[in-house]
């Protein structure tokens, strides 16, 4: 067994963060609503959109090593209540894409820009509905890692890889999404990619809301 500087089994961790990788790039409501965004409103709210995502994943990490019985049903009703605010406002944030200005240079005219804290809650509730991250964490982790033997700083180990490899993920389909933005220049392929955008933002809060 290979520990290093690490608490944890050196292999384990790798092992953990391939499969978080492979899964978190697989698109799914996580991608395509971060995508949206920046297809949809520029790079602006981007990042804290992005890390909501990713702590919902750490969320999800602390149900599963914490024991997700005792856990779960201590925290289920604020993870609820979390999920429908956020679900409100992805159909919300899916509006102001479907109504924003028409041709890129009209977005600094845009003043309608939400708080970090609410486009971060935006970006929690997308992760707090996922089944994809349900599946990874409560039924995938056990057979990667012994989460019975986990220790507080092998937590903090798992916490830290986690975000580490979500930055990679979300921050590659950030720039690939900006760059692809800047390919639409007309008014009228703009509002396309408004719409489209828009109706990619309300798939992802009917697919929170309906799991």
């Amino acid at each position: 067994m290979t520990k290093g500087p690490w608490t944890m089994d050196i292999g384990g961790l790798f092992l953990f963060c391939i499969a978080l990788f492979v899964a978190a790039a697989t698109p799914g409501p996580g991608i395509a609503a971060i995508v949206a965004r920046v297809l949809g409103r520029g790079t602006t709210g981007a990042v804290p959109f992005a890390f909501g995502v990713g702590i919902g994943d750490v969320v999800w990490l602390t149900l599963a090593i914490g024991g997700l019985a005792i856990v779960a049903h201590t925290f289920y009703f604020l993870i609820q209540i979390v999920k429908w605010i956020g679900v409100a406002y992805l159909v919300f944030l899916a509006w102001r894409m479907w109504t924003s200005p028409e041709v890129p240079g009209d977005i600094e005219l845009d003043k309608r820009h939400d708080s970090s804290a609410v486009i971060f809650l935006g970006g929690l509730s997308v992760t707090m509905g996922n089944p994809k991250v349900v599946i990874f964490y409560l039924a995938l982790l056990p057979t990667l890692l012994d989460l019975t033997s986990i220790s507080f700083l092998g937590y903090v180990e798992l916490v830290f890889a986690t975000l580490s490899v979500l930055t990679i993920v979300f921050g590659a389909y950030i720039v690939l999404a900006a760059r692809a933005r800047l390919l639409f220049t007309s008014r009228r392929a703009f509002r396309i990619v408004n719409r489209s955008a828009a109706t990619a933002m309300t798939g992802a809060a009917v697919w929170v809301a309906t799991r």
